[in-house]
Order: C-alpha cells, then structure tokens, then sequence
C-alpha cells in the first residue's frame, strides 16, 4: 500500500494493467451486477437535473425505473447507488446500432449539453473507493467482463492509475495525482514496482 495524503492506493493500482476495449465488452460494466453504480450524495441532484438532457435515449423500461423510484437507491449493503433495470441494466444506459453500451450522461457530456460527465465512480472504473473515516482507499476491481481490457492494457503497457488519470485528478484533485506520480517513480526506481 502506498499512501498519498489521506488516501491509501493499492500496488495493484500501480501495477497493473488496463485500457477499456469497448469493441469487445460493448459495455458489460454498466449493464452486469447485482447492483448499480455507486454515486455520491452530491451526485443526485446531479443526475435528477441531467434527466430532461438525456430523457430520450433512456430506454422505456429505464424511465419507468425512474418514475417509480428516482435515480438511485440504497442497496443491501446500504450503499447509494444508480438505479438499475431487471436487476443488472443500469438506467442511465443506452444502445448504438452495433449494441453497444454507453453512458446516455457521458453521451450527452461528449455532445455538449451537459456540464456533469457521469457519476465519479463510473469515471474512476475499475478503480473503486472504500470510506475509512479519515482515510479512503483507492482499490483495484478485478472483474471478468473487463478480460479484454486487461489484455489490451498490457499490450499498450498502460498501468490502471495512467488509464484513470482524468478520474482520479477529478476525485482528489491534481497536487495528488502529482505526488502519487513521484511516489511510484520511486517505488520503480527501489525495484518495488516494474
């Protein structure tokens, strides 16, 4: 573990690779699990606004979701997390002609409508945060429908804390990400990471 701050960040943070392949998942991550995608409480609002935004790409089961329970709700481990669609889709998903699936906020972000990007926990994939009080730990998720974009990070030799810089400077901000940059240059350079 290596600590910048108060965040605890995993080697397999630094370690490993990863670069999402979407010509080969289509998008599994938003659209398997048991549950949705964390989201934080400053978030909601967030979403609730980019309803209107991005209302006709939703699917139709996706707005009866919604109608009926809001964006998010509290799973059974008593997290806040997106709302989904016969247990796994989540709501905010949508479909291109090849069946693929995007991010209908992300989406609408690319295309200018909309300032919020997704939720940070989406962004920050497949890095996940844990809350210890004083501190956070910055993990690694290890999930089978994302074997593709393990592979594909190390042929490009893309360590997963490179892949997420964006996220990660948007969640801690960029004096972090510097000093987690400097911290494994020297963790190289003691021959403690390749």
């Amino acid at each position: 573990m290596l600590q910048i701050q108060d965040v605890v960040v995993s080697f397999d943070v630094l370690k490993e690779k990863f670069l999402c392949d979407l010509s080969a998942c289509h998008g599994a991550c938003c659209i398997e699990g048991d549950a949705g995608a964390p989201v934080e409480l400053d978030e909601v609002e967030k979403l609730e606004e980019v309803l209107p935004v991005i209302w006709d790409d939703l699917l139709p089961e996706a707005r009866t979701v919604i109608e009926q329970q809001g964006v998010v709700y509290t799973d059974c481990e008593g997290d806040l997390v997106s709302s989904i669609v016969n247990g796994k889709d989540c709501v905010f998903t949508c479909y291109d002609d090849r069946g693929c699936c995007y991010c209908a906020i992300e989406k609408a972000h690319r295309e200018g409508k909309t300032s919020f990007y997704k939720p940070v926990s989406c962004h920050l994939y497949p890095i996940r945060i844990g809350d210890y009080g004083p501190y956070k730990a910055v993990n690694y998720h290890r999930w089978d429908v994302c074997r593709a974009a393990v592979l594909r990070g190390q042929k490009e030799n893309l360590p997963v804390y490179r892949f997420l810089k964006e996220p990660l400077i948007r969640k801690f901000g960029a004096e972090w990400y510097a000093e987690l940059e400097v911290a494994t240059e020297e963790l190289k350079k003691q021959g403690l990471l390749k």
